[in-house]
């Protein structure tokens, strides 16, 4: 089997992976519908499979969704994948700003962010100036963003709405704009591999977050933050984040890392996804809503963009500086 998988071409060893992971959706989706065929009593137990059914139908939904996105990007190359993963972040800000309120002193602000400072950013992970595009949105579009409001000369709430704004422009573009730079990282004897990079780290993030969400509802433990999440608890965060490292380690063989490497790289993405995604339901508890899409249909059509997004966009630019950093790209 390793001698057949060495013979492949770059570009067929990643196409493989594809298959195998379609694959295994069929199979899941088939097993849900079987499972949806069920009686469907009144009784506690079969309330119980339900609400098990719709959970696994979220996470099924999230995970063809993803893998639709990343195949889309590795089928038609780096280039027109950093421009997918552009549509993305444009999505996933609209939805953030949409549940936010703003004010016509605004408008120039918003303008930039959508117009000039999205763009701009994943115009620098194309052409690979990797030094000026982790710099570009937390210095100089930072300092650039209440200039802008501040010449609107709209004064009411200021503090707020710029932060508002800088925040979403943060999660939903800095963050976001990471992913498509882990394509473009240049491991020695790792041409073409990219997309091998960017499934690993998707895989043990999802990982994590699925079985910390099982583990919470299998060990019903009292929350450790109540009022932003009745869910997260330590005991299924530990559990999630072990899972996860686990499977990034079985993953190790397709990334350009040791097991070791691949462990301690795969602790990082874990955590930052975890708190990054209990961060984001603080913001939604604070602006009302359980989602970010109203009644489960996002703002933009696209069904709560955010909602699957956030651990991604959290642990993604961790993740790749602290590839960068240890393997000195």
């Amino acid at each position: 089997m390793n001698q057949f998988l060495r013979s492949l071409s770059a570009n067929e060893q990643v196409a493989l992976l594809f298959v195998i992971v379609f694959g295994m959706l069929l199979l899941a989706s088939g097993g849900a519908l079987l499972w949806s065929l069920r009686d469907r009593g009144d009784d506690p137990a079969a309330e119980a499979r339900q609400a098990a059914l719709r959970d696994f139908n979220r996470v099924l939904k999230t995970s063809w969704f993803m893998v639709v996105i990343f195949w889309l990007a590795w089928a038609a190359g780096d280039g027109v994948a950093t421009v997918l993963f552009a549509c993305v972040s444009f999505f996933a800000l609209r939805e953030f700003i949409t549940l936010s309120p703003t004010r016509r002193g605004d408008h120039r602000s918003l303008v930039l962010a959508f117009f000039v400072v999205l763009p701009v950013q994943y115009a620098l992970v194309m052409t690979r100036h990797f030094d000026l595009f982790t710099v570009f949105i937390p210095v100089y579009v930072f300092l650039a963003i209440p200039v802008v409001s501040a010449l609107a000369d709209d004064p009411q709430r200021f503090l707020e709405r710029n932060a508002k704004l800088q925040w979403g422009i943060t999660v939903c573009v800095y963050g976001m704009s990471h992913v498509p730079a882990l394509l473009l990282l240049g491991f020695r004897n790792y041409t073409g591999k990219g997309a091998f990079l960017v499934f690993y780290f998707v895989f043990v993030v999802q990982t994590c977050m699925l079985v910390q969400h099982m583990a919470s509802r299998r060990l019903q433990r009292a929350p450790h933050a109540p009022n932003v999440s009745a869910s997260f608890n330590w005991p299924s965060w530990g559990i999630g984040v072990f899972a996860g490292a686990t499977a990034g380690v079985l993953l190790s063989g397709i990334t350009p890392f040791k097991y070791g490497q691949a462990l301690g790289m795969s602790l990082i993405a874990c955590a930052a996804a975890s708190f990054g995604h209990l961060v984001m339901k603080a913001l939604k508890r604070d602006r009302g809503v359980t989602n970010w899409g109203s009644q489960g249909a996002g703002t933009t059509g696209a069904s709560g963009l955010l909602d699957r997004v956030d651990g991604l966009c959290f642990a993604a630019p961790v993740f790749f500086h602290s590839v960068r950093w240890y393997f000195g790209l």
